[in-house]
């Protein structure tokens, strides 16, 4: 069985939306990971270590639309090129995959996303995404968070969770760290 892993940044009242800022995203704070927030290098050696874990990716529709084409041709992002992508999308039409970026799988729905979890191979992370993110923990699916979580604020913005009535969740602490800059580094299993 392989795990699905949620991995992004988080503000500490739970945002997710717009970290990086730029073109197509309308937050507006958006670009609050590099706002305000002093660069320490340890802050961001998470993203460097899931990669000896990471086997595929997982986007929503939105999400792939804005990395793919960005991601492809960055070499920040050039370890990420050929490794398989899964993109959880009831309408996303087979000629707009980005040709180029390894490849890429259409999951059309929650059950073809459980079906793969199923399946052989290592951890699966899912970048950004938190509409897919929230729709798959309250269906059970994701069996770990890692989150770098910013000292801000935002009030406003995407949740990584839901706030559906559902069952208690628990989660248990694997790992964390805290930096100077006032990021925090928190990697939780799943409880079952």
């Amino acid at each position: 069985m392989r795990d699905l892993v949620y991995t992004g940044f988080l503000s500490l009242d739970g945002v997710v939306d717009s970290p990086g800022g730029g073109p197509g995203e309308e937050h507006r704070s958006g670009g609050w990971v590099v706002k305000d927030i002093e660069f320490v290098p340890e802050a961001f050696a998470l993203k460097g270590e899931e990669l000896a874990d990471t086997t595929a990716l997982m986007f929503g529709r939105r999400s792939y639309q804005a990395f793919a084409p960005l991601w492809r041709d960055s070499e920040d992002h050039a370890d990420y090129r050929d490794l398989p992508k899964y993109v959880v999308s009831s309408g996303l039409p087979d000629d707009a995959l980005v040709d180029g970026w390894g490849p890429t799988t259409i999951l059309r729905s929650t059950d073809d996303v459980a079906a793969l979890k199923r399946g052989e191979g290592g951890a699966v992370f899912i970048h950004g995404s938190a509409e897919l993110a929230r729709r798959l923990s309250d269906a059970g699916l994701i069996d770990r968070y890692h989150l770098l979580v910013f000292p801000v604020l935002l009030g406003a913005g995407k949740s990584l969770f839901s706030t559906a009535d559902k069952d208690k969740q628990t989660l248990r602490l694997r790992e964390s760290a805290a930096y100077p800059n006032g990021v925090l580094k928190l990697i939780y299993d799943v409880v079952r």
